[in-house]
């Protein structure tokens, strides 16, 4: 369309952590794809963010800025695509989108406002508002991203030693090796990426995405609403959970109502309740507003910020934080919110060391073949300082 996109985090930041702590809103993952991925197809280009510690790569004389948190669509697309510039895109008085000038871009990241002349009403915008609706938006968005990854093409050949219903929205992308496994799909697609395995024995109920080169290991079972991001590996039970990418999950255990980020594993045996005893509406703590807050939702599990692990048989209860660069372990059920870079378990927490952290991340994406850049490592050093008061142990 011409402009140069920019995913602009605006004032959601803080609603999104721990996730957002080290990307910005549009890398999250909801459905197949990351936000930023879904406006790439709809805009056929590279998309730009404009958020704490990551600053558009290219700025044009023209830009159309976007709120990262909404969820992309045909109509919102064409919507943005005639904005004009001095024209604001606005859903009630939550700003949608704009297109602004290139000396104007620095005045909006300082403030917050966006030069506006005239107002266009908008409605039908959807919003990831909450770090729950990562996980509560994932089966419709896997049917959003299945038909705009899939149309026009002709999936791989599933192969005869699968047991199979509705192969009609089940695709394989080259490479991917699925042999001797259950697929179906009848309450809705299944998708697995490039390079991705599927070994013996799984059983997979859609919607379900399996990123490229990811690994879903022999006899897990996994029900619908579930993403398993990029090169993740993964086994045991998995419910309407969202895996971002590089992260495992390698044994047996149960993960549900859950949102893991990049880089975590969870150690054998672990798991997370997704129901309190009492069947009461979930809380979890809000770095929004200091507090735990309601979430409307009976089942809720576990948020794991990336590059955070637990050890064997640990125990999550329902609706439990897990900050950036945590080290979890020991018996017993440790507390429902736990700080970036805290060290223990149900026993007690002390600081998990920043050069302690980014070894071991070094040494963990070392085995990828990817290297912790200068960028990452000040990321790191910029959420043990922003998170330092959380650590009151």
């Amino acid at each position: 369309m011409g402009d140069n996109i920019i995913l602009w985090d605006a004032d959601s930041r803080a609603k999104l952590l721990p996730f957002t702590f080290t990307r910005p809103i549009g890398a999250i993952r909801v459905g197949i794809l990351t936000i930023a991925e879904k406006y790439a197809r709809y805009f056929d280009g590279k998309i730009n963010f404009l958020a704490k510690d990551f600053h558009p790569e290219h700025v044009g004389e023209s830009n159309l800025l976007i709120r990262a948190n909404v969820l992309p669509d045909a109509a919102l697309v064409d919507a943005t695509g005639n904005l004009k510039h001095g024209e604001v895109l606005m859903q009630n008085d939550i700003f949608i989108a704009s297109k602004v000038k290139k000396e104007e871009l620095s005045l909006i990241s300082q403030t917050g406002d966006v030069p506006s002349h005239k107002t266009i009403k908008y409605s039908g915008a959807r919003f990831v508002n909450h770090i729950w609706d990562i996980f509560s938006l994932n089966e419709q968005e896997i049917f959003h991203d299945f038909e705009l990854m899939t149309k026009g093409r002709k999936s791989q050949p599933i192969h005869s030693s699968n047991y199979v219903k509705g192969s009609q929205i089940i695709f394989i992308e080259e490479g991917a090796t699925v042999e001797n496994v259950s697929l179906n799909a009848t309450a809705g697609p299944i998708y697995i990426g490039k390079h991705a395995e599927v070994m013996e024995g799984a059983m997979i109920r859609g919607p379900f995405s399996l990123g490229e080169h990811a690994t879903v290991k022999m006899g897990a079972k996994i029900y619908g609403g579930t993403t398993i991001g990029p090169h993740c590996k993964v086994g045991g039970e998995i419910s309407n959970s969202v895996f971002f990418g590089y992260s495992n999950k390698g044994h047996d255990g149960f993960i549900g109502n859950a949102v893991i980020g990049e880089w975590c594993n969870i150690g054998a045996d672990s798991n997370n309740s997704n129901l309190k005893n009492n069947y009461e509406e979930v809380k979890v703590w809000s770095y929004e507003k200091q507090c735990f807050v309601k979430t409307g939702l009976q089942f809720c599990g576990l948020f794991m910020g990336d590059h955070s692990k637990c050890g064997i048989n640990t125990m999550f209860n329902t609706g439990t934080v897990v900050g950036v660069s945590a080290n979890i372990f020991g018996g017993g059920f440790p507390r429902n919110y736990i700080p970036s870079f805290s060290w223990g378990g149900a026993s007690g927490f002390i600081t998990y060391k920043l050069d302690k952290a980014l070894d071991t991340a070094e040494r963990v994406m070392e085995r990828r073949n990817i290297k912790l850049s200068k960028h990452d490592k000040e990321i790191f050093e910029s959420v043990f300082e922003e998170t330092a008061s959380y650590r009151n142990f």
